[in-house]
């Protein structure tokens, strides 16, 4: 057997769709923390019940948080560690935006310990510690932007614009005064809401909605899959059969000696009619010849963009793999491969299935 089952879809999804989720939560607590600061009153949900929304969303953030960082960390497609979602800033993979994410997630438990000693600190020193719930927020989206796989897909744009707005007018709502007079403090917060946004905007537009961005966000370079031409070539200029199809593949596969640390690396490069794919791997040496993964990735692509679309593996069991692969655009393919090993000579020979592009 060439593999052992390591990371799987789930865990893929998992990491997905509990930071998009968990985006979504500290947005509304923002917006619940916003009318329970500006005095909002509504007959259908008394001040009591605001602030019990507010607190138990905060809670529910926090859970979708620690299970985002979890299953990442699980997954093991990318170099991170648990201790990378505390110590910001030090992670060998996109170290600026992953690190932002760790600046949220502290902001956040910070808020959480001191509202849990309110009583001991006194509420002057709690409400001044209660901005940093403000300021988590800005610093979570561009995280989520900045180190998210969906930051290009129209429906992550969309909830990141509806969000980025929603909170901007709810800061200008809560800095406009009631009596008429304009304070300095005032008119900087007022300021800082329509300037924020718009330097998102620009950054995002300049960023990750840019080609090139995963190469310029500090993605290793072992992460890529070869070169960074496909995001470098317009996708007119390269293409593949349109899906699903399926082609027979001939190729080679090279696997290392054992490391330092006792770890193999397997590569297996093939050509077909459709154009190229590549699966490398790196984990733990079995015996007979497998390999517990703790690291994967696969890519299709043509003969000029072999890395046109990339991924790691979801379902690694005997000699068939297959994965969820995105472009930079962010459209999706799935695609399977079926090999057959001549050990002797290093080569190899199989199928590969594409369908269910989205």
């Amino acid at each position: 057997m060439l593999l052992a089952a390591g990371s799987t879809r789930v865990l893929w999804y998992l990491t997905r769709g509990t930071g998009v989720v968990a985006l979504l939560l500290l947005t509304a607590v923002v917006l619940l923390g916003v009318l329970g600061a500006g005095r909002w009153r509504s007959d259908r949900l008394p001040r009591f019940l605001l602030q019990g929304l507010h607190r138990n969303l905060t809670l529910l953030s926090i859970a979708f948080v620690a299970v985002h960082v979890i299953t990442t960390v699980a997954d093991g497609f990318a170099p991170i560690a648990l201790t990378d979602a505390i110590v910001p800033f030090v992670s060998p993979y996109r170290p600026v935006w992953l690190g932002l994410g760790a600046v949220a997630f502290d902001l956040l438990l910070a808020l959480t310990v001191t509202s849990l000693l309110r009583a001991s600190i006194g509420v002057r020193a709690w409400r001044t510690l209660h901005w940093l719930a403000y300021a988590s927020w800005p610093v979570a989206l561009v995280h989520s932007l900045g180190t998210g796989s969906d930051a290009r897909v129209g429906w992550m744009q969309l909830l990141a614009g509806l969000s980025t707005v929603a909170v901007a007018l709810a800061a200008l709502w809560r800095t406009v005064p009631r009596d008429g007079v304009w304070t300095g403090m005032r008119s900087t917060a007022a300021a800082a809401a329509v300037v924020v946004p718009l330097a998102l905007v620009v950054w995002y537009l300049g960023g990750p909605g840019s080609t090139g961005w995963a190469a310029r966000a500090g993605t290793p370079s072992s992460l890529l899959a070869g070169s960074s031409a496909a995001s470098a070539v317009p996708s007119s200029s390269v293409s593949l059969p349109a899906p699903p199809f399926s082609r027979s593949v001939h190729g080679t596969i090279v696997r290392s000696r054992p490391g330092p640390s006792g770890l193999v690396v397997v590569q297996v490069k093939a050509a077909s009619g459709a154009g190229r794919v590549g699966v490398w791997l790196r984990g733990d040496a079995l015996p007979g010849g497998g390999v517990r993964v703790h690291e994967s990735r696969m890519w299709l692509g043509t003969k000029d963009v072999p890395n046109l679309y990339v991924g790691p593996l979801a379902v690694l069991r005997g000699t068939l793999m297959s994965a969820v692969l995105r472009d930079a655009r962010g459209a999706s393919l799935d695609v399977s491969l079926r090999l057959r090993i001549d050990r002797v000579h290093g080569t190899v020979t199989g199928t590969l299935h594409a369908g269910g592009s989205a």
